[in-house]
C-alpha cells in the first residue's frame, strides 16, 4: 500500500521539522520505493538552498543491532556542510540544539581521493582512498526510534544528524586495512563507566566491507548517485547507539592508537 501524501509534501514536513528541530509524522505504510523519492526531493531542495553535499553516511550495517530498531539492511544518507566537522584535536563541544532524540555512534570515516566504484574489491576500494579517522555520528529520529523496515530511516535523512571526524590517518600508512580495521576493537565510555564495547568486524564483517556493499546497494537502489573524490563516509556504528544529552561527556577508544580516540561534551 502506498501513501496518497505526495512526495513534495512529505520532503517538505521532514524539512520543516529538521529546521525546526521537531517531531514529524509519517504516511501510515510509508514504503521504501516513495522513501527514496522523499530522500531525492529532499536532498534537492537542501542543495535549492545552498547546503553543500560533504560525504555519505551508511546506517544500520552493524547487523548485531538490526532487531532492535526494526531494520534489517543498510540505508544511507548525506552528510552536509552543516553537519559535518574536521577535528585537528581529540576533544570536542557539542551543542546539541536542533536534533531529535539524539544518539551516539562510534564509527570508522574514509575520506576518498579518487572515485569509487562498485565493481571494485575491498583492495581496489583501498586504493580510492585518501585517509581513515576515527569519527562519532550523532544521529537523531524525527519520527520515533522503533522502525517497521527501513522506509522511515530513509526518508528521515538516513537519521543524520552530526558528524565528528578525528584527526586522520593516510590509509596508506595502515598495513592490511581491511583486516586491521575489521580487528578493530572499540571502548565507548559515559563519563567513568564503560556502556559499551565494539569491534569493527560489526558493520557488514568491516568498514571497507560495508563501503563495498553499499557501493553496490546504491548503484540498484539510486543508479545516477556518484560518490566523488574529495568526499567522506562513515560506516556505520561499531557499538549500539546510545543516547545523548546536554551535560553530558562521552569518550571512545578505538584498540589502534594511531586512530585517536574521542572526548566528546554535549551541550544545549
Amino acid at each position: 500500500m502506498r501513501s496518497t501524501l505526495g512526495v513534495p509534501d512529505i520532503a517538505a514536513d521532514l524539512l520543516a521539522a529538521r529546521a525546526a528541530g521537531r517531531s514529524a509524522t509519517l504516511p501510515p505504510a510509508l514504503d521504501l520505493s516513495t522513501a527514496w523519492q522523499v530522500s531525492a526531493e529532499a536532498e534537492q531542495r537542501l542543495l535549492a538552498a545552498g547546503r553543500t553535499p560533504r560525504g555519505w553516511k551508511i546506517g544500520f550495517t552493524n547487523r548485531t543491532i538490526w532487531p532492535r530498531y526494526g531494520v534489517h539492511q543498510p540505508i544511507w544518507g548525506r552528510v552536509w556542510d552543516d553537519t559535518l566537522t574536521l577535528l585537528d584535536r581529540c576533544e570536542a563541544e557539542l551543542s546539541l540544539a536542533g536534533l531529535v532524540e539524539p544518539r551516539l555512534e562510534p564509527e570508522i570515516v574514509f575520506g576518498l581521493a579518487s572515485e569509487p566504484s562498485p565493481d571494485m574489491d575491498e583492495s581496489a576500494l583501498a586504493a580510492c582512498i585518501d585517509w581513515v579517522a576515527h569519527g562519532v555520528e550523532i544521529v537523531h529520529t524525527h519520527v520515533g526510534w522503533r522502525f517497521d523496515g527501513p522506509a522511515a530511516p530513509v526518508a528521515d535523512f538516513g537519521l543524520h544528524g552530526r558528524l565528528l571526524v578525528g584527526p586522520r590517518l593516510r590509509l596508506t600508512d595502515m598495513h592490511a586495512p581491511a583486516a586491521t580495521l575489521s580487528a578493530l576493537q572499540l571502548t565507548l565510555r559515559h563519563g567513568d563507566a564503560v556502556v559499551d564495547r565494539g569491534q569493527g568486524v560489526n558493520v557488514l564483517d568491516g568498514p571497507l566491507s560495508a563501503l563495498r556493499v553499499w557501493l553496490q546497494a546504491m548503484r540498484e537502489q539510486t543508479p545516477d548517485a556518484r560518490v566523488c573524490a574529495g568526499e567522506c563516509v562513515t560506516t556505520g556504528t561499531l557499538t549500539d547507539a546510545w543516547p545523548v544529552a546536554p551535560g553530558q561527556t562521552w569518550h571512545t577508544q578505538p584498540s589502534d592508537a594511531r586512530l585517536a580516540g574521542l572526548t566528546i561534551r554535549f551541550t544545549a
